[in-house]
């Protein structure tokens, strides 16, 4: 066999996202861009700022040596020292550019550290629903997903999360903004989760993890407030890629944040820099490194995300879809009006729109609506969520 039989396991298991995005491709060839409404991929159409391309521009042209070259493994230290500042100021903790390990994306910044802490068979925790590469990247490391149910309203079950934790709990992955339904957990439950790994560790001697991947965390509406999960839990690494602040997520650049607090920081801090190296990243990409380091308070505009929001909230509930309204990122995690989701995605296929089944996500009876696209699209998608719903009442 050519494929090894773990990853021809996995494969099996692979992204819906990216299946129903291919079907999309066959549907816009079959009628025309324009008539088909993909709502697919969490791939934004907003350009990144204007001052940011001109940054771009200048660094390119600046003549300056060394432009494209190896640097140390955790990236540039300016650059890092001027994350480290945002975190000083926004936490008050004695963060220090050795705390910020620039990486390849999100997604590299996960690997990396789940590779520095995961020994064959630990378990991490995953409230579901869930962004599905999570079961990837944890699988990559010798780990095991422990998937637990959230509420009905998406925010985080902490009876079910108490009863998931056992000996072999090393992490738990929080995902705030969320993927795939746009909610905040707010700081009451975060400082009831906190308290339960705290009181596990001070009974038990069990050190458990919160790996808090924050690539949407500057895509919130309606004046909600963030939790710093810094100043909440000590055991708090977060996980940063600008692919969605600043639109660049072709560009694949992130950073990994080790709170300061941590026991032992320095050497979780020396495991994530060599592992940046082994997994084959070596390190995050020079150009973009340099670029975000004048973005760190910056953003798309949020204005934007939110008109599209709006609009197709308003869509949903004019159809007669039950949704729950997000807070932030780009999602909205509709109830599927029949029980089979995948049967329901079908359906609004053969009305050319483009969406993905909550069983992609690990909750089924729902499906995903990524609305990252042109406000235009949105709008004009109107009367065909309208047809659809008529149709599947007949």
């Amino acid at each position: 066999m050519v494929v090894s039989k773990r990853l021809s396991e996995l494969m099996k298991d692979s992204s819906w996202i990216r299946a129903m995005f291919e079907e999309g491709l066959k549907l816009k060839e079959r009628y025309g861009e324009e008539n088909v409404f993909d709502f697919t991929l969490g791939n934004p159409v907003t350009e990144p700022p204007c001052e940011l391309k001109r940054e771009i521009v200048r660094i390119v042209s600046s003549g300056m040596k060394g432009l494209h070259r190896y640097m140390p493994n955790n990236g540039y230290e300016d650059v890092r020292r001027e994350i480290a500042k945002l975190y000083r100021e926004s936490t008050g903790l004695p963060f220090t550019e050795d705390h910020i390990i620039m990486t390849v994306g999100a997604a590299g910044g996960m690997n990396v550290i789940l590779k520095s802490i995961l020994d064959p068979y630990d378990e991490v925790i995953v409230p579901s629903p869930f962004f599905i590469e999570f079961k990837f990247y944890i699988d990559n490391h010798g780990g095991v997903m422990r998937l637990v149910d959230t509420k009905e309203d998406f925010h985080l079950d902490l009876e079910a999360i108490e009863k998931a934790i056992n000996e072999k709990t090393k992490a738990i992955i929080i995902n705030s903004p969320h993927n795939p339904t746009g909610v905040v957990y707010n700081k009451n439950e975060l400082i009831g989760l906190a308290n339960i790994l705290r009181e596990r560790r001070e009974r038990k001697g069990q050190r458990i993890f919160i790996i808090s991947d924050e690539a949407y965390r500057k895509l919130i509406y309606d004046n909600i407030e963030f939790p710093d999960l810094f100043r909440i839990y000590e055991d708090t690494v977060v996980v940063m890629s600008h692919s969605k602040d600043l639109s660049l997520a072709g560009e694949r650049i992130g950073y990994i944040a080790i709170s300061p607090l941590i026991e032992g920081a320095q050497a979780l801090i020396g495991a994530a820099v060599f592992a940046n190296r082994t997994l084959g990243f070596i390190n995050a990409p020079a150009l973009m490194q340099r670029v975000v380091k004048k973005f760190q308070k910056n953003s798309v505009d949020i204005n934007e995300y939110q008109k599209r929001r709006d609009a197709i909230y308003t869509i949903l509930l004019e159809a007669g879809i039950e949704t729950i309204k997000p807070n932030g990122a780009f999602y909205i995690f509709p109830k599927s009006p029949i029980p089979d989701d995948v049967e329901f995605v079908r359906h609004l296929q053969k009305h050319h729109i483009l969406a993905v089944p909550g069983s992609g996500f690990g909750k089924s009876g729902h499906f995903r609506l990524a609305y990252c696209v042109d406000l235009e699209m949105i709008e004009r998608s109107r009367p065909y969520f309208i047809r659809a719903m008529e149709a599947l009442r007949r």
